[in-house]
């Protein structure tokens, strides 16, 4: 007989179990709309060119420089920042795991005494052994799915969070990788400009010494020379800052095995990636899939809230071996079973129900806005790298063009001076203007460069999961 009751409890746990699984009350979620334009600046309708999108191709066929390819390869190991993305990634997930056992109900093996004056005043004891679940909750309207489904939402939202780390990380290694060869570059033309500077102060110290320059040639010349070695210390002072910065991206000291660099202007990349309609952005960007996770787990909570304005069901219950008597604790006769059903029905709580719902709605709205903010940020980065794209080419070729221009220029300057044609006004502006050319056409080489690698950035590249975890 007892057998048979025990039958008819599970049969009806089962059954709640099955209906707390029916529903929940979270509200229906439909992507909001993009708060941007359905085109970029400038956007023509020029077909877009053919390739694979940024976020399919893998940063080891995007750049071609063997020694960023290993710098990259050095920080996905040891950079810090991802390794604490990842970790993220796993406590999320436990917190996840966490929610879903709750789900389910909790079973365990307890045993349990008491002892109790009766009315005949003698002593009551009781003795209990055997399986039990302690405050199951049956989710007939869906708190704890909901919390479970929030719950997931972070856990995926934390994914998209190590995606957005990495492709953040590969982008400033190259960038400051890029930074070191421009100072390289930058060095190497102040180096120069410093010798022929100096030659210049030797030759017209000559003349002036002879009587046929005056010390304001001399002082010019001299004023130049001086002017060129504070450029050279300054842009020692800020390869060392870079390197410094490199080696922080890293996550430890440069390799001494690195293979060898090319240089700035011979940096190979695929600098026509196929760009889109802005909408695409929302599958690319993992921060904008990011913030939309947020988003769903914001909306799941308002389910979780709703929830609990109605009544909360928890059930007790066990089923073992009772005796009033240790030693007849497990002897034949002795099973005994406990089915303990609870119901709680909020009735007056001082608004703490409803507050938490209004602090779920704000929040909702607040992740909404966040969402929408990341849509705006990735439109706007978009935009800025596509207008570097228009533009930068056409910079490069007139700045190549123009330190031409300057370096003839400079020649015909000196020898015209040497021949007695021109003052040496003329020589000192000529070295001023080539100087300033060379510099500029370094800089241009640096930033068409970098605006490929953010180009590639904000178009989702190089956030591709790496089998190797930090």
């Amino acid at each position: 007989m007892s057998h048979r009751r025990l039958h008819c409890v599970l049969t009806g746990v089962a059954l709640a179990l099955s209906l707390a699984g029916c529903a929940t009350m979270i509200p229906n979620y439909e992507r909001p709309p993009a708060p941007v334009a359905a085109a970029y600046p400038g956007a023509t309708a020029a077909p877009e060119p053919a390739g694979a999108a940024a976020s399919d191709i893998e940063w080891q066929s995007y750049f071609g420089d063997a020694r960023l390819k290993r710098l990259i390869d050095v920080a996905l190991r040891n950079n810090r920042d991802l390794r604490v993305a990842v970790l993220n990634i796993e406590q999320a997930r436990a917190q996840y795991q966490v929610r879903r056992a709750d789900e389910l109900p909790t079973v365990g093996i307890g045993a349990t005494g008491s002892r109790q004056p009766n009315g005949s005043g003698g002593i009551a004891s009781v003795y209990t052994a055997g399986l039990s679940v302690t405050a199951y909750e049956l989710d007939f309207f869906g708190r704890v799915r909901s919390l479970s489904s929030g719950a997931l939402a972070q856990y995926l939202a934390t994914e998209e969070a190590r995606k957005n780390v990495q492709i953040a990380l590969v982008s400033s290694v190259a960038n400051t990788y890029l930074n070191l060869l421009a100072d390289d570059e930058l060095l190497a033309v102040t180096q120069r400009a410093l010798a022929t500077r100096e030659e210049s102060l030797k030759l017209t110290k000559l003349k002036f010494d002879a009587g046929a320059a005056s010390e304001l040639d001399y002082r010019q010349a001299e004023s130049l020379l001086e002017g060129a070695r504070a450029t050279l210390a300054q842009l020692t002072r800020q390869r060392a800052v870079d390197e410094n910065a490199l080696v922080l991206l890293l996550g430890q000291p440069l390799p001494a095995d690195l293979p060898q660099a090319s240089n700035i202007g011979s940096q190979t990349l695929i600098n026509q990636l196929p760009v889109g309609l802005p909408a695409e952005v929302l599958t690319r960007r993992p921060d904008v899939r990011q913030a939309e996770q947020q988003l769903i787990a914001a909306n799941a909570n308002i389910g979780a809230a709703r929830a609990a304005f109605f009544p909360r069901i928890t059930l007790t219950g066990s089923a073992g071996s009772a005796s009033s008597e240790l030693s007849g604790l497990f002897k034949s006769g002795s099973f005994a079973w406990t089915f303990m059903p609870q119901l709680l029905l909020p009735i007056f709580d001082s608004g703490r129900n409803q507050a938490n719902l209004d602090l779920a709605n704000v929040g909702r709205d607040i992740a909404l806005a966040q969402y929408e903010k990341a849509i705006q940020t990735a439109f706007r980065e978009v935009a800025d790298a596509l207008a570097g794209r228009a533009t930068l080419g056409e910079q490069l070729r007139a700045q190549e063009a123009q330190a031409d221009a300057e370096a003839v220029r400079f020649k015909l300057a000196d020898l015209r001076y040497r021949n007695g044609a021109a003052s040496y006004l003329d020589v000192l502006d000529a070295q001023r203007s080539l100087f300033a050319a060379q510099q500029a056409l370094v800089q241009v080489q640096a930033a068409q460069v970098q605006n490929q690698v953010s180009l590639y950035k904000v178009l989702g590249g190089g956030g591709a999961a790496s089998d190797r975890k930090p």
